[in-house]
């Protein structure tokens, strides 16, 4: 692996680090840190690669945070602005090494998910939740012990992912630069 051209590590360490800690605080991670992280991406990748090809790498990377989280959005695993946060982090890191940070991230985010849903102890539900999205794959529509399944479907908590965000982040960036 190799590490981006300072400012890149740098402007992205600050990036996750500030969206973490606002996200743990207020829940939230605003879309003026995600503009100005944008706004100065674009500005690095330009004056690093010239116009043409700084504008491509900025847009491939967040296009490609954008896809990967996409999803989860939409089935309602995950905020908006976590989303957005990849999304401004590929445009600074570009599209290969944005797939790396979302691996370390769904691997980080995941075990906290696990440890805080076993101290919940809310295991139980995890795994009826599981088995219900899993079946529904094969049945669409099918009932168990004639409940509808999204009747059975009840959240168990929610966690502030742009730590695990970041957490995937600095992992990668750090791995890299080893």
């Amino acid at each position: 692996m190799f590490l981006p051209p300072q400012p890149i590590p740098a402007c992205v360490i600050a990036l996750a680090i500030v969206t973490a800690s606002t996200d743990l605080t207020c829940r939230r991670i605003p879309n003026r840190i995600i503009a100005i992280g944008l706004a100065a991406a674009l500005i690095v990748q330009i004056r690093l690669n010239g116009p043409l090809a700084g504008s491509a790498d900025w847009l491939m990377g967040a296009l490609t945070g954008f896809a990967v989280l996409l999803p989860f959005y939409l089935l309602r695993g995950m905020a908006a602005g976590d989303v957005k946060l990849l999304l401004t982090i590929g445009a600074w890191v570009g599209p290969a090494m944005t797939v790396r940070i979302a691996l370390a991230t769904f691997i980080a985010g995941g075990i906290w998910s696990l440890c805080v849903t076993l101290r919940r102890r809310r295991a139980r539900q995890l795994l009826v939740n599981l088995w219900c999205i899993v079946s529904s794959m094969w049945t669409p529509g099918r009932q168990i012990a004639g409940i509808p399944q999204y009747q059975q479907i009840e959240s168990v908590g929610s966690l502030p992912y742009g730590v695990a965000i970041a957490a995937g982040t600095l992992g990668v960036l750090f791995a890299s630069a080893a």
